[in-house]
């Protein structure tokens, strides 16, 4: 926890709530505390039917999609993570069972260092994230149901949405003549919260698609700190008339924390790819790309490279054409902080530990020579259960435009499927045939 003056001036409660409950177990609201939490009313984005085994029906959400894909997951909230979703399966169109994508999926820090190095924060772990949860008005959640959660300390708040939103074309293949035009237009799942923490208030965003990619995201919105507007040494920007009042730039280095778990095991893995370009040569022709495969075997802290990516391969699944299912990290745009050593990098894929929670300042009470970030515990051992990190940061600097309020500002990343089923699960019935070489004409 940082040692700075304190400077997220509206955040809940100061130290005495946040020092009493972390002092024992992590309060949570989820399946293990069921019988505390009010559900909500049946949602339009919801369909009555079993939950998932390890949550009730009060903590499951199911949402069949247009074209007929279902995603199914449960959720649970935490004072220091938020929310986390549980046991997420997607289930392609015409499907007979779900395919189990992620064990468990969740934040696992948002860091923020000031450029001055006058204050640095952990926000999940030290500055009462969670019990920032944000009461939601019903036009924050157009079209969906706001479900309530009980936050320890806090009270009732309703601040679970989940709804659908269109995203537009889902695919569009005109035919060789013109003729005929195949398109289809889509909607997602959404499934967000409103955290506030100080000036600052971030929406927690899951977004599932009929294709079968998630995307997950961090919105930064509120408030620029109103105590921080004295950078006039070149680290920050002026805002306001003339040049007097310089706000503080900063970063928002966000991390996720994924269990994958697909097909219901535990024994994923993790395979790197690299492409190198090699130019054309002399006497013609066009440049080469080669790609390799590398196998990840060992815990691992990984960089973003040009032509560089990661996937998740699961250990027993296959989709009907024999390739073993697996989904793709595909990072958004970062801007990596190397002040820490947990910030340094943009994955980590660490050998999985109850008490391995967050990302930094964590509070999983591990062993102390075990250090309490990421960067830590890769130490070379083997993977056989991997964790997978996600580290997407934005350096933040202010603009007139951000007063007041502050637009959104998004950082994220997808997981997109590659080899989860076997062809385009919204394929039409008429181009189902076309799995391989397409015919020609087609």
């Amino acid at each position: 926890m940082s040692t700075q003056p304190d400077r997220r001036g509206r955040r809940r409660g100061a130290a005495l709530t946040v020092g009493v409950l972390l002092a024992g177990a992590t309060a949570a609201a989820g399946p293990a505390t069921g019988a505390t939490a009010a559900p909500a009313p049946p949602a339009p984005t919801r369909t009555a039917t079993a939950a998932p085994p390890g949550c009730s029906a009060a903590y499951h959400i199911m949402q069949k999609l247009d074209g007929g894909a279902t995603w199914r997951m449960c959720w649970r909230y935490s004072t220091d993570a938020g929310l986390t979703l549980d046991r997420v399966t997607y289930q392609p169109p015409g499907a007979a069972a779900p395919i189990r994508v992620l064990t468990s999926a969740r934040l696992a820090q948002i860091h923020v260092p000031y450029d001055d190095g006058g204050a640095e924060y952990d926000d999940l772990t030290g500055a009462g994230f969670g019990w920032g949860l944000q009461n939601l008005k019903p036009a924050e959640c157009p079209g969906g149901t706001l479900t309530t959660v009980k936050v320890p300390e806090v009270g009732q708040i309703k601040g679970l949405c989940t709804t659908t939103r269109a995203r537009g074309h889902a695919y569009r293949m005109a035919s060789d003549g013109g003729e005929k035009v195949y398109q289809a237009q889509a909607k997602d799942l959404l499934v967000y919260t409103v955290n506030k923490v100080g000036w600052y208030e971030y929406i927690s965003e899951w977004r599932f698609s009929a294709d079968g990619t998630i995307g997950a995201n961090v919105g930064a919105t509120g408030s620029l700190s109103p105590v921080d507007y004295n950078a006039t040494d070149g680290r920050g920007w002026p805002l306001g008339k003339g040049a007097k009042d310089y706000a503080t730039s900063h970063a928002h280095n966000v991390f996720w924390k994924l269990d994958f778990g697909l097909d219901g095991t535990t024994n994923d893995r993790i395979e790197q790819y690299d492409s190198a370009v090699t130019p054309p040569a002399a006497g013609g022709g066009g440049p080469t790309v080669k790609t390799q495969r590398t196998l990840v075997t060992k815990e691992l802290a990984g960089d973003a490279k040009n032509m560089r990516w990661w996937r998740v391969v699961s250990g027993t699944g296959k989709n009907a054409d024999g390739h073993a299912r697996s989904y793709e990290i595909v990072p958004g745009h970062t801007d990596t902080h190397a002040g820490r050593g947990f910030s340094k990098h943009d994955v980590y894929f660490t050998q999985a530990r109850a008490c391995e929670q967050y990302a930094s300042n964590n509070i999983g009470n591990c062993p102390a020579n075990a250090g309490d970030s990421v960067d830590k515990w890769v130490n070379g051992e083997t993977l056989t259960k991997p964790s997978v990190w996600v580290n997407i940061g934005f350096h933040h600097v202010a603009r007139d435009e951000d007063q007041q309020p502050m637009p959104v500002h998004w950082q994220g990343f997808q997981l997109a499927p590659r080899d989860v089923t076997a062809m385009n699960p919204l394929t039409p019935p008429d181009l189902a045939s076309e799995n391989g070489q397409p015919d020609l004409g087609s």
